[in-house]
């Protein structure tokens, strides 16, 4: 039986970082998709990692609790010339994982050209090309700022474009 036409589902895109942390969440209805809220999540420098670390799991738990998202997607860790910039990202992205699961809502990893193809149709794109296409897609007057929120809702587009219309899969057959 196929999936009402009024099926209604809220996604959440998460760009990942240890000092700032874009998030967005979209609402998909009847194939549209429409912007609820996006912003940032961030820790001081100054403060222990420890620390940072918990203060994104409480956040991003209490984003998960407060809208209650039917799945999430996440920009994947790729590839860093420098591992002391690399491993706070995993450490944080770790964090994030663990909030989704405690949530009990699916988290899908994709790399940074997925997400541009998702967005703009080329994994070639370059980072302005994004923002302008998540404020076409999404009916915003400005790109979303800051750049972490604009990526966060690139993020859960991807997710949605990953999945076809709610209550379909990728070969659009009926998930239920």
């Amino acid at each position: 039986m196929p999936a009402a036409a009024s099926a209604e589902r809220v996604i959440i895109g998460i760009d990942p970082g240890l000092a700032s942390l874009g998030y967005g969440l979209v609402v998909e209805r009847g194939g549209q998709i429409v912007h609820m809220i996006h912003g940032c999540l961030t820790t001081s420098a100054s403060d222990p990692s420890e620390q940072r670390l918990k203060k994104i799991y409480e956040e991003i738990l209490s984003l998960l609790e407060r809208y209650r998202p039917a799945a999430g997607g996440i920009e994947a860790l790729y590839f860093f010339r420098n591992v002391s910039s690399a491993l706070p990202v995993a450490e944080a992205r770790g964090v994030i994982k663990l909030a989704f699961a405690a949530a009990g809502v699916p988290l899908a990893e994709f790399t940074p050209n997925q997400i541009k193809k998702a967005v703009t149709g080329t994994a070639r794109a370059d980072k302005l090309q994004v923002q302008e296409m998540v404020r076409v897609l999404l009916g915003l007057g400005a790109i979303p700022k800051p750049d972490h929120a604009a990526d966060a809702l690139a993020a859960a587009i991807c997710r949605i474009n990953s999945e076809g219309p709610a209550g379909l899969n990728a070969a659009g057959a009926s998930a239920l």
